[in-house]
């Protein structure tokens, strides 16, 4: 992650960022689920998600980019905070949001879960089976280890809020490099893509010291 995600370069009036817990507080996942914009945008709008952010993982090739992916695959990467939200509650949001009976004709777009470790790779391996077991279908999404991942290009991070670029713009010129990692924007990309409830958006909005026109901007798009 940028290395400045919970602290910004200029001073932030966005308090629900100043309050986001560290990374050394957090736990990741790592997800392939298709096309890395719908997962980044459902995920940061759960509560318990802290940050989110897209790339490449999976593969073996060095240096992936969009335009030259090799044996990669398009993942969202999930920071949160397990007293909020555990991991179980993530792979069940995963299995329910991807197809997982079927192999995808392209690597890039394939189900698969990037475990951080042994716990989650068992725990992933665990709900896989009681899936099986509840459908009565075999499981073509598959569960790896994370070795590497690669962040995508910028105009990748927070698409459906970028989509929205009156209030992008605005939390980009407060952050900087650091509007990958903000908790804001992971939950302003959710709710303008139509996820999270209405409780939620309006605690959400109290609390943001963002312009008129952007807080305007972005509950049009709710």
């Amino acid at each position: 992650m940028t290395p400045t995600a919970y602290e910004p370069s200029c001073p932030s009036e966005l308090a629900v960022d100043a309050e986001s817990l560290p990374p050394s507080a957090t736990e990741t996942a790592t997800f392939g689920m298709g096309c890395f914009w719908g997962p980044d945008a459902r995920f940061g709008a759960i509560p318990g998600v802290v940050r989110t952010r897209v790339g490449y993982a999976g593969g073996t090739e060095p240096g992936p980019s969009y335009y030259s992916l090799g044996d990669h695959t398009e993942v969202v990467q999930v920071e949160y905070d397990p007293n909020a939200v555990r991991y179980e509650d993530l792979l069940d949001v995963f299995w329910a949001n991807h197809t997982p009976f079927s192999d995808p004709r392209k690597r890039q777009y394939r189900g698969v879960v990037l475990a951080h470790g042994d716990r989650q790779r068992e725990t992933a391996e665990r709900t896989r089976d009681a899936l099986e077991a509840r459908t009565g279908k075999a499981v073509e999404t598959t569960i790896e280890t994370l070795d590497r991942f690669y962040l995508a290009e910028g105009y990748h991070q927070k698409y459906e809020l970028r989509s929205t670029p009156v209030v992008a713009d605005e939390l980009e010129d407060i952050y900087g490099d650091a509007f990958v990692d903000s908790t804001v924007a992971a939950r302003l990309n959710g709710f303008v893509a139509g996820h999270g409830d209405a409780d939620g958006r309006e605690s959400l909005f109290a609390r943001l010291d963002l312009s008129p026109a952007a807080l305007s901007e972005a509950r049009r798009r709710l």
